[in-house]
C-alpha cells in the first residue's frame, strides 16, 4: 500500500489533499503533518512513497525540508506545492532534487497525474537498486566433480549466446545458481536479471504477473502496471519451476518467444520485447506433455540447451569443499570464528542420503556452526545432524 506524506501548514488544505488522494485512490495509506520539523520527523522514522510538501511554512520552510529530506531518504520523491510560486523557486527545488513542483491551487488532473507517475517512479527506483544488488553478487558453482565440471563447461559455452536454456534437476541442487551464472557471464549481464517462481504465483495471476495488467483489467488492477517480460527488457528472466505454469500463461509465454511480442492483460496492444529466457523445473516436462499438463511445442522452444543438475547424493565428492565453504559463509554471517570439520564428520556427512540436497546441506552446516565447538567431530554431526 503506497504511503504519502502531505506537509503543509495550513488544516483546510492538508484535508482537501487527503481527500482528494483518498478519493482517488482508497489504498492510498496518507499521514499529515503540519509543519517542517514535524515532517521531517515522519520522513525519519517512516518509508513514504512519496512526499507533498508546501514551501512557505513556519519554522522549516519546504526548501528546507527538501534537502533535509534528501539527506534522510534520497530515493523519496517529494513534490512542491505552493501558492507563490515563480519559474525561478520552481527550478531551485527542481534542482534541489524535488520530483516536481505545482503551484497552488494545483490543477487535478495534473496533481493526481504527478503522483502516479512519482509513485511509479519510487517502485522502479527501489526494484533497480534491489536488482543491482543481487546482479552484484558474486555467484559461484562450488565443486569438482565430473557432473560440475560438465555444467561449467556447459555454461562457458552457451552464456555468450542467447540461447534458450531449460535447467533440470531436483529441489535444492542449485538450479537458481546456473541460471545466475549463465547471466553473469553473458552479453546481457548488465542489464536486469528478473526471476519468476512459477509455482509461487497463484494461475489466475501469473499472467498478469509475467506480461503487466491495463487499469480496470480485473477488480484490483486500479491502474497500469509493467510485467516481468518488460522489466527484463535488455537483460534476462528466470522462469523457475516453469512446470508449474497453467496452459493459459503457457501459450502467451510461446507466442512472446515467437514473435518477441507480449501484451498486457486488457490489452490488445503488442509491446515490443528483448530478453532472453532461462527456465528451471523440477519435473519431467516429457511426462508432464504426455499427461498434457505442458505444451510441447513450448518445451521445444524452451529446450534449446539442457542442462541437468545432478543430486547431491550424486556428487558426494563435492561434500568437503560444500562443507568448508559454507562455514566460512555462515561463520562470516553471524560473525563468529570459522569452524573447522575433522576428517570423521566429513565422512559421516558424506554417507548420509541426502534428500534435500545443497539447501538441505547448508542448513545442517549452519545448525553445526551454531551448536558445535571450535572444532565439528564425528559425535557433533551424529547429535546434531542425524539423519535418523
Amino acid at each position: 500500500m503506497p504511503k504519502i506524506l502531505i506537509i503543509e501548514d495550513e488544516a483546510a488544505i492538508r484535508r482537501v489533499l487527503t481527500k482528494i488522494l483518498s478519493e482517488e485512490n482508497d489504498t492510498y495509506e496518507v499521514q499529515e503533518a503540519e509543519d517542517g520539523l514535524s515532517g521531517i520527523e515522519l520522513i525519519k522514522d517512516n518509508d513514504f512513497d512519496l512526499v507533498l510538501c508546501d514551501i512557505k511554512m513556519p519554522k522549516m520552510d519546504g526548501v528546507e525540508v527538501l534537502e533535509a529530506a534528501k539527506k534522510i531518504k534520497p530515493e523519496t520523491p517529494i513534490v512542491m506545492i505552493s501558492g507563490h510560486g515563480d519559474l525561478d523557486t520552481a527550478v531551485n527545488t527542481m534542482r534541489l532534487g524535488a520530483f516536481d513542483y505545482i503551484s497552488k491551487p494545483p490543477d487535478l488532473n495534473r496533481l493526481l497525474n504527478t503522483v502516479r507517475i512519482a509513485l511509479d517512479r519510487k517502485e522502479l527506483v527501489v526494484e533497480n537498486k534491489r536488482l543491482k544488488r543481487k546482479v552484484g553478487k558474486n555467484y559461484q558453482m562450488i565443486g569438482e566433480s565430473k557432473e560440475i565440471d560438465t555444467i561449467k563447461e556447459m555454461i562457458e559455452k552457451v552464456a555468450p549466446t542467447d540461447a534458450r536454456v531449460l535447467i533440470t534437476g531436483p529441489n535444492g541442487t542449485g538450479k537458481e545458481l546456473v541460471a545466475h551464472w549463465i547471466h553473469q557471464k553473458s552479453e546481457r549481464s548488465k542489464g536486469p536479471m528478473i526471476e519468476v517462481n512459477c509455482a509461487a504465483i497463484p494461475s489466475e495471476l501469473i499472467e498478469s504477473e509475467l506480461f503487466g495488467h491495463v487499469k480496470g483489467a480485473f477488480t484490483s488492477a486500479n491502474k497500469d502496471r509493467a510485467g516481468k517480460f518488460e522489466a527484463a527488457n535488455g537483460g534476462t528472466i528466470f522462469l523457475d519451476e516453469v512446470g508449474d505454469m497453467s496452459l493459459s500463461a503457457q501459450a502467451k509465454v510461446l507466442r512472446a518467444l515467437q514473435e518477441n511480442k507480449i501484451q498486457r492483460v486488457g490489452s490488445d496492444k503488442d509491446i515490443k520485447v528483448n530478453v532472453r529466457v532461462v527456465a528451471a523445473t523440477n519435473k519431467d516436462l516429457k511426462q508432464e506433455i504426455e499427461e498434457k499438463n505442458f505444451r510441447e511445442d513450448l518445451y521445444h522452444r524452451l529446450a534449446v540447451i539442457l542442462i541437468k543438475v545432478p543430486s547431491l547424493n550424486e556428487r558426494r565428492e563435492d561434500i568437503p569443499l560444500l562443507v568448508n565453504y559454507f562455514s566460512g559463509k555462515i561463520s562470516e554471517e553471524h560473525g563468529t570464528p570459522a569452524k573447522s570439520f575433522s576428517k570423521d564428520a566429513i565422512k559421516l556427512l558424506q554417507e548420509y542420503d541426502w534428500t534435500g540436497n545443497i539447501r538441505e546441506l547448508r542448513n545442517v552446516v549452519e545448525r553445526l556452526i551454531i551448536l558445535g565447538n571450535k572444532e565439528i567431530v564425528e559425535t557433533d554431526v551424529k547429535m546434531f545432524a542425524s539423519k535418523q
